[in-house]
């Protein structure tokens, strides 16, 4: 932890050594460290500050030195590192206060625990997706201050989605393709719907970023999926003529060929894509649409 983030604890909250020698030396006891650390663990879990100052002293054996506590957190009373989340989950601010803090076991944990509690769509949209945006809009105000914080999050959060997607069977109608268009390089949306797949059993062959046109086409004829879903994070890489070419490709034997749905996913597409085909909104809305093609239904 920062000295800076430790001297604002104390002052604050009163999670500080109980005694000082003269001068500016400050010795920390066994139990001050005690303190200390379940007050780590529990603003890791998304517990307020104040709160969790309360909390931790109590638990430990004492209220602890003497601080003039906050009821709740103010803006003010937040440390300079806090990341602009807004109104989220509980576990979505442990989460990006571990991350803030580069705690990678706590990172793994939490992720770890949100995917378990309300599944891969759900801690996706409510706990991973707000605190990536709060970092990335962190780091673009701050220049390169917080690229560590989002390079490690995202890192842990891949891990985690990977961890939850096993492979499923292939199945009659073929598996789903994913592939970020070519020249995307953000392939993390696409962990997440793979993860949520997987955990509907919907078979899939994840390709990831900057997949080139004509390598995906060539692996649609070898395949012969059931759907493919395009993934563009921007308008630059958005590609609707090799969209609308995967749409036409064919495979199979004469008098029963077949081609695959095509479902465009991020905020790339537009105007006349979205009319063309189909470009759910959120991954639930994706699952949903491709889980049914798998299956047929």
């Amino acid at each position: 932890m920062s000295p800076t983030t430790l001297r604002s604890w104390d002052r604050r909250y009163g999670i500080g050594p109980a005694v000082r020698d003269e001068g500016r030396h400050r010795r920390w006891s066994p139990r001050d460290i005690e303190v200390l650390e379940e007050m780590c663990r529990l603003t890791a879990s998304g517990v307020p500050p104040a709160e969790a100052a309360r909390a931790a002293r109590s638990s430990t054996g004492g209220p602890g030195p003497a601080a003039e506590v906050p009821a709740r957190e103010t803006p003010r009373s937040r440390a300079a590192g806090a990341l602009p989340l807004g109104d989220v989950r509980q576990e979505a601010r442990g989460l990006a206060r571990a991350a803030v803090r580069l705690d990678a076991p706590a990172i793994e944990e939490l992720l770890a625990a949100a995917v378990e509690q309300y599944g891969v769509v759900a801690a996706w949209q409510e706990v991973m997706m707000p605190t990536l945006n709060a970092v990335g809009r962190k780091w673009a105000s701050s220049g390169d201050r917080y690229v560590e914080v989002e390079h490690l999050l995202s890192w842990h959060v891949s891990t985690a989605l990977r961890r939850r997607a096993p492979a499923a069977p292939q199945s009659a109608t073929g598996p789903v393709v994913l592939a970020c268009a070519p020249g995307e390089q953000h392939a993390l949306p696409l962990e997440a719907l793979n993860a949520a797949l997987g955990e509907r059993g919907v078979p899939t062959r994840m390709f990831g970023a900057a997949v080139p046109g004509e390598t995906l086409v060539a692996a649609v004829r070898r395949l012969g999926p059931s759907a493919v879903f395009l993934w563009a994070q921007g308008r630059s890489t958005a590609d609707l003529p090799l969209a609308r070419h995967v749409a036409t490709t064919r495979w199979g034997v004469k008098g029963a060929r077949r081609r695959p749905a095509v479902v465009l996913g991020g905020p790339g597409w537009s105007g006349a894509a979205a009319r063309e085909m189909p470009w759910p909104a959120a991954l639930k809305d994706a699952v949903e649409l491709l889980s049914a093609a798998a299956t047929g239904s």
